[in-house]
């Protein structure tokens, strides 16, 4: 579930680059801790962010692109 802060610029479609890397670093930073909470430690940035990128980028993107385009 997006933060508030998250909701209020997928409301303004006139997300610049760097809000876009916003957004998308904070799911990555939130897969990140669900991953060290499953694993019982942290398991680094570069291992979330490997995960994140080949098993849940895509169809975030997609999702955020279609919440976009729908409001």
């Amino acid at each position: 579930m997006p933060s508030p802060r998250v909701d209020a610029l997928l409301k303004d479609k006139k997300v610049s680059r760097y809000q876009e890397f916003l957004l998308e670093r904070e799911e990555l930073m939130r897969h990140k801790w669900i991953m060290s909470e499953s694993h019982g430690r942290d398991v680094g940035f570069e291992v979330a962010l490997t995960d994140w990128v080949q098993h849940h980028r895509h169809q975030w993107r997609s999702e955020r692109n279609a919440k976009l385009s729908a409001d």
